[in-house]
């Protein structure tokens, strides 16, 4: 139930900001929430079946295990779900921005004095990231979704 109200509590706030946002910069919208939960197949069931949403994609790790995996809310937005752990504790994690052009985002976003770590490529995702800290909820991660991500790929693969 926490996780639900975490869930729901970030798509408020990534709504709250996608408005003025957008209009000072190339974010499109709020594109996911994460959340760390202790069973990633046990989160999977209870999403798919309690809450009918769909797997969009995942990674994995060596053994096979899900390290990530992304549920779709609805085509644009996602649920990330991550493997709690001693250093990530279950809960919520952050939400996700998709930019257009995360280069321009970042320096836009350091031109307002906001901290933006620099850019790199998700080995999981292939998609372009960079995180702002947020000193009220921790991390704003921005997503540049290039053609070859997944979650450019889950996107174009929606079927309602």
């Amino acid at each position: 139930m926490r996780g639900v109200l975490l869930f729901a509590a970030g798509l408020m706030v990534g709504a709250a900001v996608q408005v003025p946002l957008a209009q000072s910069s190339n974010v499109v919208m709020m594109n996911h929430v994460g959340i760390n939960v202790p069973n990633i197949p046990e989160a999977i069931t209870y999403y798919t079946q309690k809450m009918g949403y769909r797997e969009a994609f995942r990674a994995t790790n060596a053994q096979g295990q899900p390290t990530l995996v992304y549920l779709h809310v609805s085509r644009n937005t996602f649920l990330e779900l991550g493997q709690a752990n001693a250093e990530r504790p279950a809960g919520f994690t952050h939400y996700g921005l998709h930019v257009e052009d995360i280069k321009q985002a970042v320096t836009m976003f350091r031109q307002k004095g906001v901290t933006v770590s620099d850019v790199n490529k998700s080995g999981n995702t292939a998609a372009l990231l960079a995180n702002i800290t947020d000193p009220y909820m921790g991390r704003i991660e921005l997503a540049e979704l290039t053609p070859d991500s997944l979650h450019r790929k889950a996107l174009d693969a929606w079927k309602p």
